[in-house]
């Protein structure tokens, strides 16, 4: 299979209709598709390694000038820059394989080196993964060669770090093998997309050669960040020939088209997909060190002292509430910003963006989120980057004060959560609270973006009280607090009513409505 004729990008066309593309298809064919039909973090791979092509097929762009004119060169130079390096993107065989190491041999110490190839999929049972996305880990898996690379892709940019098999790569140990000639497990470090669970962002247009371009970076915006030295080559065009190949290696973890697709695991596949021998392949840095384009950079307060983090997703937060951090504009290396794409907006039409992570707790993956929002210009100005950050910290106030109103009901029932002993109990029914009222919160976001990029938009809590924000977040408080505390005898409706002089502790309370 060769990833560039052959179909295997899973992608929906502008009719609605789903199906595969390959390589040259996203190029020749990309104003008929619409977009990407995959999971959030094989989507990071997926933009990354087009965004790849892209940009070594254009040598750019150098600057925003040329970046504005390039759109219609694309499609003409990426088929001619596939099909000279055509042979790199095979899958199988004798030849150089794609994000595949040649020469690499197992230890024959004990079984760590062969795997199943299911391992190439960090959300299916194989391992010590767990079953949260998968139930089939007892059974053998089969693959089809398009899934097959769009998991090696996923796996090279996602791998979770921590112990793994060790092997010999061109007679040469794999890194974290500390032990040669002794054989010992390894150790390996996050893959480059997934330290900190970190949050990327790629704004998106009507199709998805439309969006490729948007996301093109400039020469001149890149070599600026943390950790990049150089403009660089994709790694299929200098690929490292052992641990040692430090030239290869330097391409391949310090400029910006090397790390784009990393070869964070040295891999090589069964010829009949089934099995593949893995161990640790390119340590790549990370931030403070190194910065990725799409991530965002913000800072918080570590005991009095500002410190600059890249943002990463949580479970319990939703990216909205991080929008006005991620739609800042980075205007060099040493400033907070989102995306390096968002330079390439004209600051006057509204865009969507999307934003999505793989969530990991160290070596553990947790679950996937994503979102997409439509976000006015207006928010790439600082000053409604700040009148939405007030707007999230009006619903972060009424959050708190939901989770005291369960708990004045809960005491004044009887059953005070208050007690120590009581923990685990008062944190589970303020979470289902919580829950409620920010899965609601979110439905309701085009408010908050409409309030901000009014001209008299809200500047002080009594303001957003009067919007049609503060009145969403006022009625979701008020059901949440309803769905959570129950008023069916007397004594829990005066509690209830005890609950909601917490919830809205300036307003008169009224148990019916």
């Amino acid at each position: 299979m060769n990833l560039t004729i052959d179909p295997w990008i899973p992608i929906v066309w502008t009719n609605g209709t789903a199906g595969l593309a390959s390589l040259a298809d996203v190029f020749q064919r990309g104003h008929d598709i619409r977009d990407l039909a995959v999971r959030p973090h094989e989507r990071v791979a997926l933009m990354r390694l087009l965004l790849c092509v892209a940009h070594a097929a254009l040598d750019g762009p150098t600057n925003h000038d040329d970046w504005q004119t390039c759109l219609d060169r694309l499609p003409g130079t990426a088929e001619k820059y596939l099909a000279k390096w055509r042979a790199s993107f095979e899958l199988f065989g004798e030849r150089p394989r794609f994000l595949q190491v040649s020469n690499l041999a197992s230890t024959k110490s004990d079984g760590d080196e062969g795997n199943s190839s299911s391992k190439l999929d960090v959300a299916l049972a194989t391992g010590n993964n767990a079953t949260l996305f998968d139930n089939s880990g007892g059974g053998e898996r089969v693959f089809t060669p398009a899934q097959l690379a769009l998991m090696l892709l996923t796996f090279q940019a996602y791998s979770p770090g921590g112990t793994i098999g060790v092997a010999l790569w061109n007679g040469k140990p794999t890194l974290g093998w500390k032990s040669y000639p002794k054989p010992a497990p390894g150790q390996s470090g996050h893959a480059p997309c997934l330290p900190g669970s970190m949050l990327h962002a790629f704004p998106r247009a009507a199709n998805l050669l439309a969006s490729l371009h948007l996301n093109l970076l400039a020469h001149e915006d890149v070599t600026t960040l943390p950790g990049i030295r150089d403009w660089g080559v994709p790694v299929w065009e200098k690929m490292p020939t052992s641990p040692e190949d430090k030239a290869a290696l330097t391409n391949a973890t310090a400029t910006y088209l090397g790390r784009l697709v990393p070869l964070s695991r040295a891999i090589r596949l069964d010829e009949n997909g089934t099995g593949l021998l893995l161990a640790n392949g390119l340590d790549y840095p990370s931030w403070p060190e190194a910065r990725e384009a799409s991530a965002t950079v913000k800072t918080r307060e570590i005991k009095g002292q500002p410190e600059r983090f890249v943002l990463g997703a949580s479970l319990g937060k939703s990216p909205w509430r991080e929008l006005s951090a991620i739609t800042v504009k980075t205007v060099s290396a040493s400033t907070n910003g989102g995306p390096l794409s968002l330079n390439n907006l004209s600051g006057t039409d509204a865009f969507d963006l999307w934003i999505g992570a793989l969530v990991a707790d160290k070596a553990k993956v947790l679950d996937t989120m994503e979102a997409v929002y439509h976000v006015p210009a207006a928010m790439l100005q600082s000053t409604c980057q700040h009148c939405y950050e007030q707007g999230v910290k009006f619903a972060d106030h009424a959050a708190w004060h939901l989770a005291q109103a369960v708990s004045a009901y809960h005491r004044e029932i009887g059953d005070s959560l208050d007690r120590p002993e009581a923990r685990d109990r008062r944190e589970n029914l303020r979470a289902k609270a919580a829950f409620q009222f920010w899965t609601q919160a979110e439905r309701n976001v085009p408010l908050l973006l409409d309030a901000v990029s009014r001209e008299d938009s809200p500047s002080e809590a009594q303001s957003w009280k009067q919007s049609g924000w503060g009145n969403a977040i006022h009625r979701i408080a008020r059901e949440a607090y309803e769905l959570a505390c129950p008023r069916q005898t007397a004594r829990q409706m005066q509690a209830f009513v005890k609950g909601l002089s917490a919830l809205f502790p300036n307003r008169p309370t009224n148990a019916t409505h």
